[in-house]
């Protein structure tokens, strides 16, 4: 697991000065079949991971926001660039995402932000660390005066969440900051309590290296109706919490929408 590690923050820090490069210039930007935004770091980012684990570790797969490779047990799972609509315009809330999914289950993750060149990283039962020091969820309650939350919405969201975010918002204070991985890192590192993910279709890509890094530091993260799920497939939304609120937002969540998706 150290030798995978090891992998995964070299191909994070390769990845940030990628991300970097196109900041300030025409990063390429344009829309894709599902209106989602991509931009020349995605794309370069996603290829130049496939060949290094084409290389490294031929008889595993990746499955990338972008492209993906073969099929296995073992599958690198990676978000290029998480925040892209902020990254798109200039705007410094992004970050890579990278994590080894075996059987399901995400055993190592990597997240980078090239712009605070805050490297956070974890593996199975050895907790989660920014730039090597530990980290830990806090311990606050909803309704605490320091409470602050994320959610992230969008029209094309299989779940509507805005009633449980209207309800939660009464006790905690709900920021959206343009990057679920981002915002994930904060529950990480004791900044925020909770985020909140409608994603489903491919969005695992989104949250497998958040599940590890959030739970070795002591939260907690299930789907939205506080279930276990893989992490190399579809996903039905994710709630990554300090582990204290879990419970409570999972009943809020229960009177969200599922919307009929043609």
């Amino acid at each position: 697991m150290e030798e995978y590690l090891e992998f995964a923050k070299q191909i994070a820090m390769q990845a940030g000065q990628i991300m970097l490069k196109y900041f300030n210039e025409d990063n390429g930007a344009n829309y894709k079949f599902d209106q989602t935004i991509v931009t020349k770091a995605d794309i370069e980012i996603n290829n130049y991971l496939i060949k290094q684990v084409k290389e490294k570790y031929p008889l595993h797969s990746v499955d990338g926001e972008e492209e993906q490779f073969g099929k296995s047990k073992h599958v690198w799972v990676c978000d290029p660039v998480d925040g892209t609509a902020m990254y798109a315009r200039h705007i410094p809330v992004a970050v890579f995402s990278l994590a080894l999914v075996i059987d399901g289950e995400p055993v190592v993750g990597v997240v980078y932000d090239p712009f605070t060149e805050n490297l956070y990283t974890a593996m199975k039962g050895e907790g989660a660390y920014r730039n090597g020091m530990r980290m830990q969820v806090n311990d606050i309650a909803l309704d605490d005066m320091r409470s602050v939350s994320n959610f992230d919405m969008w029209p094309d969201a299989e779940y509507n969440i805005i009633e449980p975010i209207k309800t939660l918002g009464e006790k905690t204070y709900f920021v959206s900051i343009g990057s679920v991985i981002r915002a994930c890192m904060c529950v990480a590192n004791g900044e925020f309590n909770v985020a909140i993910y409608p994603g489903t279709q491919h969005k695992n890509c989104d949250v497998a290296a958040a599940k590890i890094i959030v739970e070795e530091a002591g939260g907690k993260v299930t789907d939205l109706f506080g279930n276990k799920q893989r992490y190399d497939r579809d996903i039905n939304g994710t709630i990554i919490s300090n582990g204290k609120v879990h419970n409570e937002v999972v009943e809020a969540l229960k009177m969200m929408e599922k919307k009929t998706i043609l």
